[in-house]
């Protein structure tokens, strides 16, 4: 058996991002005391009571688990004297989804440890991969430090570098990073149970990468072409990228009407130039938001370029291919755009 069993280890997590790690460091070796995530939640159209993902591996793997939505108040003061009873030489912290107060930060003997997926300070908060994707960074990567009080402000102990690919979305970086980082976390937390790990003080300006909503899903066809396939592929899967489909109605345009709108999600997108013969406007430049069909592909006209749509799920329906769904659409039908077509080509 692993000389790491001796070491007892608190792992919390909660989403799907979460399991490897709790699949490395059961891998190495080291004994699992407990897993702590959030409760069961409803899931899907028919509201079922579902464990989260890391609760259900954990199950699984014959863990013992905690179920906690915070860690503070009468509930949460209940789970930390829990903690507290099962002597841990360290705590491991995967998105859990809570902060830990000062009192629970001091229970393990090493503390609490935090896999991170940025390149800390950069993009601290809870949804580091998909501010990094929106912004067009070069780079993103994951960091293991130590927890304290401050968001994700603590020492680092190691990093890993990735690059980021154009038509990359959110959803496929954090995957392969979830995987990258299970072994760092592990590899780390033996350094620092053995003595032999030495955390760094974060240096460089930081930033702040916070919970996205619905509303940052919109995409804009107004704006530049590699802005818009970052919103598109940076809020992939979550939040979920959206637009307005407007369909062409020539009797209500003829009343002054505006065409019906229909919400459409958009499943990843790559900044790619109109392919010669695509264009299918006989003359003039096309506005922000108009579609080029073509045989096996659809692009998103942007404002000094064109986007080539990957996915596209109309609501009520399967996710499908782009070229797929776009056959299906009347002449004129096109995306609304936010901005005027004075300001389309104006910078982000």
């Amino acid at each position: 058996m692993s000389g790491n069993s001796r070491y007892r280890i608190l792992f919390a997590g909660t989403p799907d991002t979460a399991v490897p790690s709790l699949d490395a460091l059961v891998g190495a070796g080291f004994t699992i005391a407990a897993v702590l995530t959030r409760p069961d939640a409803l899931v899907g159209r028919k509201r079922v009571l579902t464990p989260s993902p890391v609760a259900a591996r954990a199950a699984e793997l014959g863990l013992p688990i905690l179920r906690a939505s915070r860690l503070t108040g009468d509930a949460g003061r209940e789970t930390l004297g829990r903690i507290a009873a099962l002597d841990l030489d360290a705590a491991a912290v995967v998105a859990y989804g809570a902060l830990v107060p000062a009192a629970g930060l001091e229970m393990p003997r090493h503390g609490w440890v935090n896999l991170h997926f940025s390149l800390l300070p950069a993009y601290r908060g809870a949804a580091p991969v998909q501010h990094a994707v929106i912004d067009q960074a070069a780079q993103t990567g994951a960091c293991v430090f130590q927890l304290e009080e401050g968001l994700d402000t603590g020492p680092v102990f190691s990093r890993l570098e990735r690059d980021l690919q154009p038509g990359e979305t959110s959803g496929a970086v954090l995957a392969d990073l979830a995987v990258s980082g299970a072994e760092l976390l592990a590899n780390t937390m033996g350094a620092i149970l053995t003595g032999t790990a030495t955390a760094e003080p974060q240096r460089g300006e930081p930033s702040l990468a916070p919970k996205l909503n619905q509303a940052d899903g919109f995409v804009d066809a107004a704006r530049p072409a590699a802005a818009v396939a970052a919103r598109i592929n940076g809020t992939t899967p979550e939040p979920g990228a959206w637009a307005l489909l407007e369909m062409a109605s020539a009797p209500a345009e003829e009343a002054g009407e505006r065409p019906a709108q229909q919400r459409v999600k958009l499943l990843g997108a790559v900044p790619e130039e109109l392919p010669e013969g695509t264009a299918d406007l006989p003359l003039g430049d096309p506005l922000p938001g108009h579609l080029h069909r073509g045989r096996t592909a659809v692009h998103l006209q942007c404002a000094d370029g064109t986007v080539r749509l990957v996915q596209v799920q109309p609501a009520g329906k399967k996710p499908m291919s782009a070229a797929d769904w776009a056959r299906g659409l009347p002449e004129g039908t096109r995306f609304q755009a936010e901005a005027t077509a004075e300001t389309a080509t104006e910078g982000p």
